[in-house]
Parts: structure tokens; sequence; C-alpha cells
């Protein structure tokens, strides 16, 4: 069974009013009350079912007009709810007033019930045994029908059917045999409960006339009601008539009832609608599911109603939030083009001045690499200068590419080492920490047919950083 969150009783009729009860505790404090108006729609966030519901499972119960109900009484040996149950519709037929297939009917074990009192036990006779009382609740399954379209109209899926004056009847203390009258909300007609032997014997319904003069009526039904009991044999004497309202109900009918059975009536304090519902919350919170007059093909109905609008709520919520995230998307990529236009726009202006930068560096850089050569070539010239042996010609000096340096010249035979050490001395010469120069190719020299001068020449590359 499941734990209930919160219990919802609904009264329908001319004022429909609609309380919530913490379930969770024992007593079913009152939430929240609310009156509501004929035409107005039950308040949704009291009786509609959400995703809440999944971890606060609520309880929906409506209140059923007496007038459409029949109550059987009947006592069985003490068993479990589904061994009473299969007992009862044993005896259905037998009970029930209209076809068994067109109607529904459910049980309530009286919990204080104690089997019927009888003559003292013979002396060496065992004792009969203990009876439980039930009441036997039935209703057509027409009007059922017709009662829970109207609360599908109004959003109200009722999880449970039940009787308020079942509630009211068990919170009466019926103390001797008599009988016990409870009149119901339109005034139009009552519950006739009879204790007798320490035990209810028969429940039945009495039609109130609209003229209170008229106490021929209501001295007729109830008599014909006596002479049932006598008939059946739980009834012995006199009956003594309670009537259970409120002060304002009992002032009205309690003279009628006096006057029609010509005897005295003892009032007895009816539940207020508040107490009532409170009482029914407890029984409806702790109540088997099996033992509900509501038809099983509408519970599962509303269930099946109940999942596939949790599927609809989070499709619709995923639907949504996938909308708000394309449109988000859409407005983030908007924004980007936005900017990239924006930085566009600042690139074609930028687009001439870039140019001119770009060409002005080019020239520097022209002018930067023919200074450099400039002063390589003297570097060079220098180097050259400083280095030649004394005696060695130098014929021509080539500077090409601005980096390949080619020597040659002549000197007088005699002199191949001082060409090697020039050579030499060449590879040694550093300008600011680094060697000038740097890929020496091989020396070259011969002597002239003559043997009187040599002709020598070699190349090497100028140590140059290459510009960014």
């Amino acid at each position: 069974m499941a734990r209930w969150h919160s219990c919802n009783i609904l009264q329908v009729g001319a004022a429909r009013r609609v309380w919530q009860f913490d379930a969770r505790k024992t007593d079913c404090p009152l939430n929240r009350e609310q009156a509501v108006t004929a035409g107005q729609p039950l308040p949704e966030n009291l009786v509609a079912k959400s995703w809440t519901t999944l971890w606060q499972p609520k309880l929906n119960v409506a209140w059923l007009a007496a007038e459409h109900v029949f109550l059987r009484v009947v006592h069985l040996p003490q068993a479990d709810l589904a061994e009473t149950r299969a007992m009862v519709e044993f005896q259905l037929e037998k009970l029930s007033p209209i076809p068994v297939t067109q109607m529904v009917w459910s049980i309530h074990v009286l919990p204080a019930a104690t089997a019927a009192k009888s003559a003292a036990p013979i002396e060496g006779e065992k004792p009969k045994e203990a009876l439980q009382t039930i009441i036997v609740v039935m209703v057509a399954r027409n009007l059922v029908e017709e009662f829970l379209g109207k609360l599908e109209q109004d959003g109200f899926l009722a999880d449970r059917l039940e009787v308020p004056l079942i509630d009211q009847l068990q919170h009466t203390a019926a103390n001797g045999d008599g009988a016990w009258i409870y009149l119901d909300d339109e005034k139009t007609s009552a519950l006739v409960a009879w204790w007798f032997g320490g035990a209810l014997q028969s429940l039945g319904f009495i039609n109130l006339p609209a003229d209170k003069n008229a106490t021929d009526l209501l001295r007729e039904q109830l008599t014909q009601m006596t002479w049932a009991g006598e008939l059946e044999g739980w009834l012995q004497g006199t009956p003594w008539l309670h009537l259970v309202a409120d002060d304002a109900t009992a002032a009205e009918w309690e003279p009628v009832l006096r006057q029609a059975m010509d005897q005295a009536v003892e009032v007895v304090p009816a539940l207020e609608p508040r107490t009532l519902a409170a009482t029914t919350a407890k029984r409806a919170a702790h109540a088997s599911p099996k033992a509900s007059l509501l038809p099983a093909e509408f519970a599962a109905r509303y269930q099946q109603q109940f999942v596939d609008r949790l599927w609809m709520r989070g499709l619709g919520a995923m639907l949504a939030l996938y909308a708000i995230v394309v449109v988000v998307w859409f407005a983030a990529v908007q924004v980007q083009v936005f900017r990239a236009r924006a930085v566009e726009g600042d690139i074609a202006g930028l687009a001439p001045k870039y140019t001119n930068a770009l060409q002005i560096k080019a020239r520097y850089q022209v002018l930067k690499d023919r200074q450099d050569l400039k002063f390589a070539a003297l570097e060079c010239w220098k180097a050259t200068a400083d280095l030649l042996p004394e005696g060695v010609t130098l014929q021509q000096m080539d500077f090409r590419e601005g980096k390949k340096l080619v020597l040659n010249g002549t000197a007088p035979a005699g002199q191949d080492k001082e060409i090697l050490d020039f050579n030499e001395k060449l590879r040694k010469v550093q300008l600011e920490g680094q060697s000038l120069f740097t890929k020496f190719e091989q020396l070259n020299y011969r002597k002239d047919p003559g043997n009187v001068n040599l002709s020598w020449n070699f190349s090497c590359e100028l140590n140059r950083k290459e510009a960014p």
C-alpha cells in the first residue's frame, strides 16, 4: 500500500468543498480548505496530479451522495479481507436489489464489531463463533460512471469513492438497543441504523416528507422497518430513537420524529463536515485499494492518463527547452555575425593603411639591406686589406649576391705559404663576437708557365643574419 503524502476529500452537491489533509501523520491534520461555487473549476493546485505526485503521492477521494447507495449489513465469521470479500460475493445476488453485473460494490468492516448477542448458551453447549459486522455498499454502475464523468469534467480524477454516512455511523457511539437516524445534507432522506444485541443489525433509508406535518409517512416507514426486524428475529421490544444531527437540524426534525413515533427522541451531535472529512481521510488513507467503489477500468485509465500526461508535459518541456536553446543559439550567432561584420568593417578601413605600412616596410628593408651590404663590403675590404701579405697582389674582389666574396690575385713564385696563411687568417676574422666569413671553398693556385708568378683564388660566404 502506498504511503500517501496528502489526501483530498471532495464534497459534491449544491455546496462543493475541498479539504486537503496531511496523510503522513496519524491524525491527518487539515492543510487547506476551499469552497467552490457552482460553475467554477476546482482548484488545480489541490486536486491535479503532476510530477511531484511521483514522490509525494496524492489520494483523491470523492463523497458519493447517499441517495445513490444501497447498504446492507451481514455478519460473517472472522477472516482476512480477501476471504471476507469472497464470502460476501457468494451472497451478493441475495443482498443486491439490482443485477450484480450492473453494479459496483465494496465492503466496510466495522473495527469494533462484535458478534450479535444471543441467549445464554446451554450448559455443555459450545459457544457460538464470534462474528464480524460488515457493511456492504452497492451502487448502480451507470450512476457511478455518470458521477465520475462529472468529476472528470472538473479535472478531478478520483482514486476512491466513499460514503460519508459510514464514517458518521462508525463514529457514533451506539449505547444500548435502538435506531440511530442520520439525515443527509439535502434533508430529503435519512439513514436508519438498527443496533440490537450489541451489534449493528440493519441499515435502511427512509424518505423525509417535504411537509413536516406529514408524520404518517415517517411512521409508516419506521414501522415497516420494525416489522422487518421482528420477522428476522433480531428486534426485541420497542426501539429507542436517536437523531444524529447538528443543533439546527435537530431543532427542526426532532419534534417531527417525536410526533410520528409518539415517543421521546434522543439527540446525538453529528460530526461537522470538516471533522467528517478528516475521519474519511484517515480511513481512506489506510484502506485496501481492493475495497473501493471505483471500477477497476477507471482506475487503470486514470493511471494511464496520469502517465501520458507526465510524458506529454515532459516532452513539452523538452521542446520548450530545445526552442529556447535554438533561439539563444541563433541570437548568439547573430551577435557573432554582427561582431564579424564590425571587424570586417574595421579591416576594410585599415586595409589602405596596412598596404602602405607593408610598402614602407619593404622600402625600409631594401634600404636597410643596401646599407648592410655596403657595410659588409667595407668590412670585407678592410679584412682583406689588413691581412693581405706583402708582395701578394689582389687583382679582383667580387662581392656577389650580397653574401659571397670571391678573391683572386697573383703572388711571386715561392709565396705559397703566405697565400695559405692569408686564407687561414680570413677564416678567423671576427666581427661583434662571431666569424665574419663562413663556408670557405678550396683555395686554388697555379704557377705561370715561366714559374715567375702564382695565380690564386678562393671564395667564401659572408656570415650574415637574414632579415626577419
